[in-house]
């Protein structure tokens, strides 16, 4: 709990934030609190957010989330190398609960110590129920919020990505991965409609990172 509470302290502007802007969409607190609590996934609730409409087209609303969500893929491969200390049923549960600021924190952790299901239900508990709660406040008060844009809150949501980033930097090769992950992004979402650039700068990075790897293992003796 110690270790997550900063990201708490981030998380919770984002979640007001989402909280205001599901307001704005005619979402009820309690639809606004249940979403964040079934879902629990800032990145696809905010795109959702996006492109919601009345009626809402759930195709298009469940394929973007899917879009911005498939790097979870990655992150639970890496994150199950790590987790010889759950059982079976623990590890699929655990990964219901993953985020981006779980998933580097556990991959800190995991860095210097054992990973454990407690400790690992120790970032997950205050975290979900930090974003749930906040979300639910944001809905709540969103008329009393107004535009976060000025309030300056809407840069929560990537300053919280800054800090992880530089958490993971281990010199030019995270560079590399990072500037062609960015590009592919910018590219991507300045010509394709929609949220493919999401899905183009987790290929783009992901082509880096295999491509570095393979040149330290030709380096390599």
């Amino acid at each position: 709990m110690r270790a997550i509470a900063p990201l708490i302290a981030a998380v919770i502007p984002i979640g007001l934030v989402f909280g205001a802007l599901a307001a704005t969409k005619e979402l009820s607190p309690l639809e606004t609190g249940l979403m964040s609590a079934l879902v629990f996934a800032g990145g696809s609730q905010f795109v959702a957010m996006d492109i919601w409409t009345h009626p809402a087209s759930w195709t298009g609303v469940g394929f973007a989330a899917l879009l911005v969500n498939i790097r979870h893929v990655l992150m639970s491969a890496s994150l199950a190398t790590k987790m010889q200390s759950f059982g079976p049923r623990s590890r699929y549960l655990a990964m219901l609960f993953l985020a981006d600021e779980i998933w580097a924190m556990a991959e800190f952790r995991a860095g210097v110590a054992r990973l454990t299901p407690a400790w690992f239900a120790g970032l997950v508990a205050p975290f979900y129920l930090a974003w749930v709660l906040s979300a639910l406040a944001g809905a709540t008060l969103g008329a009393f919020l107004g535009d976060p844009v000025v309030l300056g809150l809407d840069f929560a949501f990537p300053a919280v990505f800054i800090v992880l980033v530089i958490g993971f930097w281990k010199g030019p090769e995270t560079g590399a991965v990072l500037l062609a992950s960015g590009v592919a992004a910018v590219v991507t979402q300045h010509f394709v409609p929609g949220v493919w650039y999401i899905a183009a700068g987790a290929l783009a990075g992901l082509m880096a990172a295999i491509v570095s790897g393979h040149r330290r293992m030709e380096v390599t003796p």
